[in-house]
């Protein structure tokens, strides 16, 4: 199967579309949505890629965020892929828990039994998404930044740190910032990679930067009121790896916002400017 276009609907200047395809990378079809503003028609866009958080679908972002408004003003599309494979034949948490398997994908190459057949999620984004999206017109897709929430905020930053020739700017609202020392990662990675906690620090934003990550303009929202904040978001650890690295990051702690869409969509429009900077540059 090709790309296959799901739905199609007019959403302030520009189209929301959500399309269906078939994944080499995850053994099965996936199905991602893209905001094209109208601009697009005449000139190719520049893209952001906005990863959600766990139990999310491509479809969460597209109807609670609120990116379609800014996004068709300042010509930028924004992609939402899923957040993890998706198929009979996939393999799920057998305990039925929220924070692993479907919906809980980690944006990590899994490497472990029985998830490594399809829980290939960094191959996915950073490799075959793009070539997915050659076949979305009026992208250009030399031109890329990512974003995201919670987990996703997690998938984000790992990714643009270790693909730092692949996306120009990185933001995050609520990241699972140090998932090596939190059980939310604790959980995913010993599942996903196995016990070689070495190779756990290779998907940790704050272990990244520690070690010596080439350096991606940060921008990092994160709600006081979070009920995650400190067992399992951690923030406190990455705002001491960026000090002590001279990394670029600008981190906004907001008082009375929580982990929900609310939040997202509150500072939505001030991550799509900032990413617009390096976007349009």
């Amino acid at each position: 199967m090709g790309l296959e276009l799901l739905s199609s609907n007019r959403c302030f200047a520009g189209e929301q579309k959500r399309y269906q395809a078939t994944s080499e990378t995850l053994s099965g079809n996936t199905v991602f949505s893209v905001f094209i503003p109208d601009f697009a028609s005449s000139n190719p866009v520049p893209v952001l890629i906005y990863l959600s958080g766990l139990t999310c679908t491509d479809e969460n972002a597209v109807t609670k965020a609120g990116a379609q408004r800014v996004a068709s003003e300042l010509g930028i599309a924004v992609v939402f892929p899923d957040t993890s494979p998706r198929g009979d034949d996939v393999a799920d948490d057998p305990d039925g828990s929220y924070d692993l398997g479907l919906g809980a994908g980690f944006y990590i190459n899994a490497t472990q039994s029985p998830w490594a057949s399809h829980y290939q999620m960094e191959t996915f984004i950073v490799e075959e998404l793009p070539g997915l999206l050659g076949g979305v017109e009026g992208l250009d897709l030399s031109r890329v930044s990512i974003c995201g929430h919670s987990m996703g905020g997690h998938g984000a930053m790992t990714l643009a740190l270790k693909h730092p020739e692949t996306y120009r700017s990185v933001s995050a609202f609520s990241p699972i910032c140090n998932p090596t020392d939190c059980p939310w990662g604790h959980k995913a990675f010993t599942a996903y990679l196995g016990e070689d906690q070495a190779e756990w620090q290779q998907h940790d934003a704050t272990a990244l930067i520690r070690s010596g990550a080439a350096q991606v303009p940060l921008l990092v929202d994160q709600g006081a009121a979070d009920a995650f904040l400190d067992d399992q978001l951690k923030p406190d650890a990455l705002k001491a790896a960026c000090d002590a690295a001279g990394f670029p990051l600008t981190y906004r702690l907001h008082e009375g916002f929580d982990h929900s869409y609310f939040f997202i969509a509150s500072f939505i429009e001030e991550h799509l400017r900032f990413h617009a900077k390096f976007l349009h540059a």
